[in-house]
């Protein structure tokens, strides 16, 4: 065939094939529009999974009626004039391929009136155009999307069922009104209300609107994040460890408001989680980040799901900070299931129920730093011996409290594995092998951190083969590397010598360690790759040191382990991401005896 000009009408249905992929991509679109146009209330109304309609208005500032037929023209837009617009976009739309792609698959009706104006609307049938007619309406726009892919049956033929299809609009709202919650929504499908979201513009009103969308159990465990540095602003709520997931279906990233799927945020989550989630579960989180649109690129993915950082290892290391940081708090004293503060126990009695325990053994932490196995010879973590305590006097001391410790005090021990305890709101129950396991790693990572990374020379240094782009990777981040521990030289265009690697990583596989680390600086800039595995390796040193289950231990020794719980960053969860500790409240109790029913 010769070379030949396509049509606009082809032209845009090609462009649909990119943009709208079902129904959901249509209200997606839709909504942003009217969004953009500083809308405050936006109704949804959809029949038939979208496929038969699709009605959304708002009462944002509207289109001039001059304007109608304009806005439905390919790359006609209002919110960019010149490559410096799209540099630093703040719309959520801009590429104006939007309605005139629906228009060019859909039959379309498009009203809408600014301020001081008269109404106007216009009806487009498969991309044909008609004219410009008065309409009825009294604020901002209207749009009705009927019969989509009609003229295209190879699309049409593609969709699912009207319950998928559904379910995937539902979504595509839920990320919209998550990330703008000064605006009011409303959805409904054939006739019926399934969402309806008033405005949120107090903390306390967009958490009531969070439970309302992810479920009371996610409020519940959901702790707010509000960070800034460096012109870069996150906010949202994290959940709780506890509270993880088989499935990633709760979890939500925005920038600038703009929901998106992001591998540096994600990995920076991840990151942020390390430590505190079992294994195989996921984090539940709605997260959004605020940065200077310069800095961010948008046009990298026609749907606009893509972004690309211009500092991606700044955003990555902020964003990983931040939920260390928040997560390193999930301590008792800071946990929902525990009172925020309390008020200090008396010296006296503090001296009879809480007696320290001791720190870590000398032989135990240069294990940690000499070999990759724990064994039976670390096993002499042990509780200093402590005089016989007066129990009863202690509880009657401890009843005359005002307020106790988030942990209360010991009241004994359950089958050599688990200490109960009593504190203001009820009965409190810990596995004192977990807990004791979150206190030891967190103890020797803190003695692993002090004492710097010790670095041990291999005594035949090992060649890795690499690609060129790996070995430009290591000369680029050659510095982050001699602070991981890894000393590595050129040996070639396609190769690198490497002479030191941490001491606690000594039987570990040298050169994929070095792949490793290179190939996470190529996809994020950043690596916490050697720290991970000393981690690990700490971690199986700390759970070899703990407590064992049926170790009897007495009133202060069980004391000084809650106290100690109290102090310890991320004590909520042992190493492994289990539950450490859990309350039931005398309401739980009493109910279990249907005591006052």
């Amino acid at each position: 065939m010769p070379i030949q000009q396509l049509p606009d009408h082809l032209i845009n249905q090609i462009a649909a094939g990119e943009v709208i992929e079902r129904p959901a991509s249509v209200v997606k679109e839709l909504v942003e529009n009217s969004l953009d146009a500083g809308a405050g209330t936006i109704d949804i109304d959809i029949e038939n999974g979208g496929s038969r309609l699709i009605r959304i208005r708002d009462n944002g500032r509207g289109i001039a009626s001059n304007d109608l037929a304009l806005a439905l023209s390919r790359h006609a837009t209002s919110k960019i004039s010149s490559l410096d617009d799209l540099e630093c976009v703040v719309s959520l739309g801009f590429r104006g391929e939007a309605l005139p792609s629906i228009a060019s698959v859909s039959r379309l009706s498009l009203a809408s009136v600014q301020t001081g104006a008269e109404a106007a609307r216009i009806d487009v049938d498969g991309g044909a155009a008609g004219d410009v007619v008065p309409f009825a309406l009294q604020q901002g726009t209207r749009i009705e999307v009927r019969d989509l892919f009609y003229n295209t049956p190879a699309r049409r033929k593609f969709l699912r069922t009207e319950k998928t299809e559904f379910r995937h609009i539902d979504l595509a709202v839920r990320r919209l009104a998550l990330s703008h919650p000064s605006v009011a929504f409303t959805l409904r499908h054939n006739g019926k209300v399934v969402l309806q979201l008033p405005a949120a513009s107090s903390i306390d009103a967009q958490e009531r609107r969070l439970a309302q969308m992810l479920g009371e159990s996610f409020a519940d465990a959901a702790m707010r994040i509000d960070e800034t540095l460096e012109g870069i602003a996150l906010q949202g709520w994290i959940a709780l460890p506890t509270f993880s997931r088989s499935q990633p279906d709760l979890q939500y990233t925005f920038i600038n408001g703009r929901w998106v799927r992001d591998k540096t945020l994600m990995h920076a989550v991840r990151l942020g989680y390390r430590d505190v989630l079992f294994h195989g579960r996921h984090p539940a989180y709605v997260l959004s980040l605020s940065i200077d649109p310069a800095r961010v690129d948008v046009n990298a993915h026609p749907a606009k799901h893509e972004v690309r950082f211009r500092d991606g290892q700044g955003v990555h290391e902020f964003v990983f900070r931040t939920l260390q940081r928040a997560l390193a708090a999930t301590t008792p004293g800071q946990s929902h299931d525990a009172p925020a503060s309390f008020v200090q126990a008396p010296a006296s009695i503090v001296s009879q129920v809480a007696v320290p325990l001791n720190e870590p053994t000398a032989s135990a932490l240069a294990a940690a730093t000499s070999v990759a196995t724990v064994d039976s010879r670390h096993d002499n973590y042990t509780f200093k011996t402590t005089p016989p305590v007066d129990g009863a006097q202690a509880l009657r001391d401890m009843d005359a409290l005002a307020s106790g410790p988030p942990l209360g005090f010991a009241l004994a021990q359950l089958k050599g594995v688990y200490i109960l305890a009593q504190n203001d709101i009820g009965l409190v129950l810990v596995d004192m092998h977990a807990a004791h396991e979150r206190i030891t790693y967190e103890r020797l990572k803190t003695d692993y951190a002090n004492r710097n990374v010790v670095r041990q020379p291999l005594l035949v240094p090992e060649r890795v083969a690499l690609s060129q782009r790996e070995v430009q990777l290591a000369h680029q981040h050659n510095d982050s590397l001699q602070h991981m521990g890894l000393i590595v030289e050129q040996a070639g265009p396609e190769a690198l010598v490497l002479r030191e690697i941490p001491s606690l990583l000594s039987t570990q596989n040298a050169a994929q360690l070095l792949r490793d680390v290179l190939s996470d600086f190529a996809e994020h800039g950043t690596s916490e790759r050697t720290e991970s595995v000393t981690d690990e390796m700490l971690s199986t040193l700390a759970c070899h040191t703990s407590v064992r289950a049926n170790r009897i231990l007495t009133l202060a020794e069980m004391n000084a382990l809650l106290r100690d719980m109290e102090r310890t960053e991320r004590s909520d969860q042992c190493n492994h991401g289990r539950p450490t500790w859990t309350q039931l409240s005398m309401k739980a109790l009493d109910g279990l005896f249907l005591r006052g029913q």
